[in-house]
């Protein structure tokens, strides 16, 4: 079963993010199911998104 939801993404983040991923099939949704499934049953990854602070403020939540 599937979920469809919206997240709402840093600009020049997914900008990045897609330009890395040029030459590959390596989509945001593979991205993020794979980032999920590692955040449930990891817990060394779980902390380590948990601490991640190298994201610029852009004035908003998204980035804390």
């Amino acid at each position: 079963m599937l979920k469809l939801t919206s997240v709402k993404l840093l600009d020049n983040l997914y900008k990045k993010f897609k330009i890395s991923n040029l030459d590959d099939s390596f989509t945001l949704q593979k991205l993020v199911n794979r980032s999920m499934d590692l955040y449930v049953h990891d817990a060394s990854f779980r902390n380590t998104i948990n601490e991640w602070r190298n994201l610029k403020p852009s004035g908003s939540a998204l980035w804390v």
